[in-house]
């Protein structure tokens, strides 16, 4: 048995693509909320990040070389459409949404296939790759597990703006290794309305009620898109990039220690409320979190079994037999008074027409969640349990 890896970086018939891109967006979430409390289980305590979208991509890449079982377990995990058309349709049109690079908004999303030097994939997998998924391909040879890693890993830095490095451990390659997947999202956005430099001042964030250490706390004060929710006992607020439909939004617990209590339900979490426009004053801590994530036991746990045994069927791959033997994410997110930078205009005042005070304090000083949109699809979620 020949092996596959799929690594991932985080720093689109019958059906009309519109219905399968909702299709795609509404499991999207659900897939999203899953991972959450997989990756949770090992991380109560600390900050993190990941990219469901990045595990989607190359996971629904993967899915279009396999047949049977093994394809629709990966229907299952991932909560994709229905059918593996409907996933392709809809990342046929959503993947061209991932390019911009304005002075405002960089935004890409790569794949590339690493085959062995010998190896040889089927010519309407290969097609299917470069159409629907715009993916490259580079042989390399494996036995060489050192200069294999350090052209992986190469590429991704490259992809991700150097945010994303030693992704790959040459020990995960050898003369086995016949196919790497990978996908390197990338994303560096402006806030719409900046965080003053000068407000920014050392405050405290409570990590519990009693246990408090000194962050870098950014200070805003604007018309948001807010909304307290006392069912969820907790606050929403969308902060929008400049130049395109990319938003970031916290959920910020009402209590100190409310965290866990919202983490019960996070698919909740991840669909809009009935959001009004309001003027919020916002104190929010800059943080910068990166974290690899080891996904092969997380899948599992999710409903991908039969990939990872000899009894996977990627025949619409190759003709050889193959099975995955490692999925690990790097993911990497820096907020700053400017914007984001993820692996993720300045008003003029006069004395004749001061703004009006914040109607609503919105006080990130202790553990919330937060995720980034493009569109209607989480790119990057994660949570701030002690600061930064």
């Amino acid at each position: 048995m020949k092996w596959i890896s799929l690594i991932l970086a985080a720093f689109v018939a019958a059906v009309t693509a519109d219905t399968a891109l909702e299709e795609f967006a509404a499991g999207n979430r659900l897939f999203t909320a899953r991972l959450y409390n997989e990756v949770l289980k090992n991380n109560h305590d600390a900050n993190f990040v990941f990219s469901p979208l990045s595990i989607e991509i190359i996971l629904a890449l993967t899915q279009a070389g396999a047949k049977g079982k093994t394809a629709e377990e990966f229907t299952t995990a991932l909560n994709l459409p229905s059918t593996q058309q409907k996933t392709q349709e809809a990342l046929k049109q959503f993947l061209p949404t991932l390019k911009s690079n304005t002075n405002d908004l960089k935004l890409s999303s790569a794949n590339k296939l690493f085959l062995g030097e010998a190896f040889e994939i089927l010519e309407s997998f290969k097609q299917l790759a470069t159409s629907v998924f715009e993916a490259g391909a580079e042989n390399i040879d494996f036995s060489k597990n050192q200069a294999a890693a350090e052209s992986i890993n190469k590429w991704v830095e490259s992809q991700t703006n150097n945010k994303i490095q030693n992704l790959i451990n040459p020990d995960s390659l050898s003369a086995a290794t016949r196919l790497v997947l990978v996908n390197a999202l990338y994303f560096k956005g402006k806030w719409s309305t900046p965080f003053e430099d000068y407000l920014t001042r050392k405050e405290k964030f409570f990590v519990t009620k009693t246990n408090s250490k000194e962050v870098d706390m950014m200070h805003v004060e604007d018309t948001f898109r807010y909304y307290e929710c006392t069912k969820r006992n907790a606050k929403f607020l969308e902060l929008p990039y400049a130049g395109e439909n990319v938003t970031m939004t916290i959920v910020l617990p009402n209590e100190v220690e409310g965290l866990t209590a919202l983490e019960s339900n996070v698919e909740s979490l991840l669909t809009p409320p009935p959001y009004n426009y309001e003027r919020v004053a916002v104190s929010l801590p800059k943080w910068l979190v990166e974290t690899k994530l080891e996904l092969n036991q997380i899948l599992e746990n999710l409903g991908l079994k039969t990939a990872f045994t000899g009894d996977a069927d990627f025949s619409n791959l190759s003709k050889e037999a193959l099975q995955i033997s490692q999925v690990v994410q790097k993911a990497f997110i820096n907020v700053t008074e400017s914007g984001t930078e993820a692996a993720a205009a300045t008003a003029v005042l006069t004395a004749e027409s001061l703004p009006p005070p914040a109607d609503y304090k919105f006080e990130a000083d202790h553990p919330y969640l937060y995720y980034v949109q493009v569109g209607n699809v989480v790119a990057f979620v994660g949570k701030i349990q002690n600061g930064c």
